[in-house]
């Protein structure tokens, strides 16, 4: 997909604090998928839409999965921090966001039952520890309705953690992919 000239913008949950990653709980200043978000919008030109819940989630790694698999029984929709921004000059929408128990974060799919993405293009990008992006791209097609949902890109949580070129290199092969 060639991007030039296309508004692109990058929407993507993450959670800083005590994440998994290479089979230990670690701490992170800055969350897997926020990583994996500013390359894809440094290789882009696209801008970074943080999607923030109005209540934090806990930064204990158990609290936090207790608290996500509550959720996701649930079905809840989290309340965001701030409005979802207008996407009527957006051409492009990355999408991305943590696996968690099999599913995306919910506050992800309070942003895309919120925003408009009628005619944009929107792709799917997720950390995960070995379960890959599972069947949240069909996830996104039913709460994106009216947008051309496309494969998305499923990158693990050390390889986003550890950035660098590597991270870089396997963005850049999905771009291209597209």
């Amino acid at each position: 997909m060639d991007f030039n000239g296309k508004k692109v913008a990058v929407a993507r949950f993450s959670r800083p604090g005590m994440n998994w990653v290479s089979g230990s709980i670690v701490p992170l200043k800055v969350g897997n998928t926020a990583k994996l978000a500013d390359v894809i919008a440094e290789e882009t030109g696209g801008s970074v839409y943080a999607i923030e819940p109005a209540a934090a989630y806990p930064d204990d790694y158990r609290a936090c999965t207790d608290q996500a698999a509550k959720e996701l029984k649930e079905d809840c929709r989290p309340a965001l921090k701030h409005p979802v921004p207008d996407m009527a000059d957006v051409d492009v929408l990355f999408i991305g966001y943590p696996i968690w128990w099999g599913e995306m974060s919910m506050p992800v799919k309070t942003f895309l039952e919120s925003a408009d993405l009628s005619g944009k293009t929107v792709i799917p990008f997720c950390t995960h520890e070995g379960s890959g992006i599972g069947a949240t791209v069909g996830s996104v097609k039913r709460l994106a309705p009216k947008a051309r949902v496309t494969s998305g890109l499923a990158v693990t949580g050390s390889t986003a953690a550890e950035g660098g070129e590597a991270l870089r290199r396997r963005v850049r092969t999905f771009l291209s992919s597209l």
